[in-house]
């Protein structure tokens, strides 16, 4: 007996909103696309043949999902259906934003990379009805939902703190030592001793933990 696929849920994480809290997918989708980018500025120098790249920052993850739905067994109007993910575009009258959503799918991390959920609000929705009833009824769609990644600030933070490394201080250690190591540069042991208040590089005790900070 084959067992019965699980379906994509899309939740709406805000306490207070309208419309259904949980949907479900009538069909999942045969694929969906996933894309991130970076704003990169370009610094020319010149006598040089190309530019050097600098990275600005990181543009928000993105989720594109392309939905089917049909209701031609039972006849029914299929907007009765697509209303409710159409809704997820429009602003909650509540927070007087758009719904943030979470899209998981099975436990696996299917969406995500190791995660098994995506969260974000929806950046655009686009509703294509295929096929219609003798009184224009239409009782087939096809809907493509773009997700825009949500991320509070606190989380971001946090996860920059977590790219700091931590290392063991060992018997002949030194931090011009381990800026070299760690940074391909002994100059920037002055790095470490700031992020660890380490008034004196001399002095550094076998077993310590120190944090290694992240390169600029």
């Amino acid at each position: 007996m084959t067992a019965e696929p699980t379906k994509i849920k899309i939740r709406v994480l805000d306490e207070r909103y309208d419309g259904e809290r949980e949907l479900t997918v009538q069909f999942n989708p045969p694929d969906y696309r996933l894309s991130k980018g970076s704003q990169i500025a370009e610094i020319g120098i010149p006598g040089i043949d190309s530019p050097l790249l600098q990275f600005i920052r990181g543009t928000n993850e993105k989720l594109v999902l392309k939905l089917f739905f049909d209701t031609t067994d039972s006849g029914a109007d299929v907007r009765d259906d697509t209303e409710k993910f159409y809704k997820l575009a429009k602003i909650n009258r509540h927070t007087h934003a758009l719904p943030r959503c979470m899209i998981s799918w099975g436990e696996t991390g299917a969406l995500k990379g190791d995660r098994t959920a995506f969260t974000g609000i929806v950046e655009s929705i686009d509703q294509n009805f295929t096929l219609f009833k003798p009184n224009g009824i239409p009782i087939r769609a096809e809907l493509e939902l773009s997700f825009r990644e949500y991320r509070t600030l606190k989380e971001q933070i946090r996860e920059l703190r977590s790219y700091t490394r931590r290392r063991v201080i060992k018997e002949g250690d030194t931090l011009s030592g381990i800026a070299a190591e760690e940074y391909n540069d002994p100059g920037e042991w002055r790095r470490i001793a700031d992020k660890n208040r380490i008034f004196d590089p001399r002095m550094l005790t076998p077993g310590q933990a120190i944090e290694i900070p992240p390169e600029d």
